[in-house]
């Protein structure tokens, strides 16, 4: 490995060209973690300070009595010796968790006792002398937001004065969604009937609709595109007040159903817009199956994708193909590591070996079957992608077949949702750090070779509490049949100039599948592990290009 692609945060197998001058992963990483959760938090100036008489102190010898009454008398006309006494307060944040609290104090030369009331019953106390400047952090354990309160007591003049404000954790927590159908234009469902055309964009109402609440910040949409008569992609963004970003979200080819998990902003108005980046009309299906808001609900948790699911071997379902219009139920919480008390589950769910079209919906069982689905195959196609769906009460969930013709299902689990988890939602501007087709993003030219890996370094030293990032990758210029998997590295990047980092274990999990000359993205939600890195396997026997684009990031601090 040379150095320039260590400096660069990009690890591959020995022998691929050197970047010149290559820009780090991770600075890009932190400065998106830096925007987004730089809040506007509060400030209260201290002409807002409530100043409080104190009782004086009281006392039964002679000392005692002579000290309290003169200083009894100076609070109560509000002159004693320390008249000006008051505080300034201001908060803000840099994660998703966290409070940097600035308190600017006035007062005379007498000692203070200083109370910092976080609002989540949880205080710190600390002693200043006169004027003074206090500078503290806090980590929230949840999304809300909390009343906090600075309270300064001078008690040798027996006064105290308090001030504070509203603090709004810019991190969001996820509220589970039954699946449901915001947008169809093939019939009207959310928009006028009539397909998207080419450069054109879809509007799609999230935001007090379907029961999901106003004040959502961002939403959880399976995007499927179809009746598609050419090749484009398709791109998720908050729409007004916002440019449209250079990324995408999928990416089709004439005559298929493509769909995507997509964790995309809300805009201000309550739409998230579709942009149709292809020349041709197509028809756009948006499937709700989650919210994130700033208040107290569900953090996540990520986990190595694990598989719970194989109908090929048994595995978490009956052996053999699911039939025709049915359902498995298979249990998730308490197996694998996953606790029992789950709201909700990431997956990624595979169907191979398909002997007619049709799609497959993955729900929590209770209710009928949603009419939304996760994704849709063609006969023969093994087809991929990430699911969050809602888990029931007994921690199990339903996968259910809507074609006419049985397949095989695979079900790996990659995360989790719950009430316990901390980590907590901040969207990102998206941005593209990778693109094997391009000599770019510290990448050096050449493609995603057959059977080996890229490493990226994802997680800078200042960002503290990373659970996992959200990701979409593609796969496109493929060469035959193949896989990718996706899993956080066991080693740290090597230091500049030194020797490659050890190759590690080969996944046995997938992220997405593709066959000879197509376009294939899925969305991941990708741990770091403990050192920052993510590696992406080439599976197949076969080069290929990998597009690699961040969306936002999970944080507990």
């Amino acid at each position: 490995m040379t150095a320039a692609l260590v400096a660069a945060g990009i690890g591959i197998i020995p022998g691929t060209a050197q970047a010149a001058d290559p820009v780090p992963v991770a600075a890009g990483v932190a400065e998106a973690i830096a925007e987004a959760s730089t809040s506007e938090g509060f400030h209260s100036p201290a002409d807002r300070t409530i100043r409080t008489a104190l009782p004086a102190a009281k006392g039964n010898d002679k000392a005692n009595a002579k000290t309290a009454a003169p200083q009894a008398a100076q609070a109560a006309s509000d002159a004693g010796a320390n008249p000006a006494l008051a505080v300034d307060v201001s908060g803000t944040s840099y994660t998703a968790h966290g409070i940097e609290l600035t308190a600017l104090i006035t007062s005379a030369d007498f000692a203070l006792d200083v109370v910092i009331d976080w609002g989540d019953g949880k205080t710190d106390t600390v002693s200043a002398q006169g004027y003074a400047e206090l500078h503290h952090s806090h980590t929230y354990d949840k999304s809300g937001e909390y009343q906090v309160k600075v309270t300064v007591t001078d008690t040798a003049n027996a006064v105290q004065a308090a001030n504070g404000g509203a603090f709004l954790t810019p991190g969001a927590d996820f509220t589970p969604h039954t699946p449901t159908r915001l947008l169809d234009t093939r019939n009207g469902t959310g928009a006028p009937v009539g397909k998207v055309p080419g450069q054109g964009s879809a509007r799609v109402k999230v935001a007090g609709n379907a029961a999901v609440p106003a004040g959502v910040t961002a939403v959880a949409l399976n995007v499927t595109v179809t009746e598609t008569v050419d090749s484009g992609y398709v791109t998720a963004w908050p729409g007004a007040g916002y440019d449209r970003p250079g990324t995408s979200n999928l990416n089709y080819t004439a005559g298929r159903s493509v769909p995507n998990l997509v964790i995309v902003p809300v805009g201000e108005d309550g739409y998230v817009e579709l942009f149709n980046g292809g020349w041709s009309p197509v028809d756009l299906i948006a499937d709700v199956t989650g919210y994130f808001t700033r208040a107290p609900d569900s953090g996540y948790t990520s986990m190595t994708p694990a598989r719970f699911v194989d109908t090929r071997e048994g595995i978490g379902a009956p052996r053999g193909m699911l039939a025709a219009r049915s359902a498995f139920t298979t249990p998730i919480g308490g197996l694998q590591g996953v606790p029992e008390n789950i709201t909700a589950v990431a997956l990624n769910v595979t169907v191979t070996e398909p002997q007619g079209p049709g799609h497959l919906t993955a729900f929590s069982g209770t209710g009928p079957v949603p009419t939304a689905s996760n994704l849709n195959f063609v006969p023969g196609q093994t087809v991929a992608n990430a699911v969050i769906v809602p888990v029931a009460s007994d921690g199990t969930i339903k996968i259910f077949n809507g074609a006419w013709s049985p397949t095989h299902v695979v079900v790996d689990v990659v995360g989790y949702y719950s009430k316990d988890s901390k980590a907590a939602f901040l969207p990102f501007t998206p941005f593209r750090t990778l693109d094997t087709r391009e000599e770019a993003y510290g990448w050096p030219g050449g493609r995603f070779r057959a059977r080996e890996y890229i490493t990226q370094g994802f997680t800078p030293e200042a960002a503290t509490g990373v659970e996992a990032y959200v990701l979409n990758t593609t796969v496109t210029e493929t060469g035959g049949t193949g896989f990718l998997s996706v899993a956080p590295s066991p080693y740290a990047l090597p230091a500049e100039g030194g020797p490659a980092a050890p190759t590690g274990p080969r996944p046995g999990s997938s992220t997405l599948n593709w066959t000879a000359g197509a376009t294939v993205p899925n969305l991941v939600q990708a741990s770091d592990g403990d050192h920052g890195v993510i590696t992406f396997w080439n599976q197949g026997y076969q080069d290929a290009d990998l597009v690699l684009d961040v969306f936002g990031v999970y944080q507990s601090k």
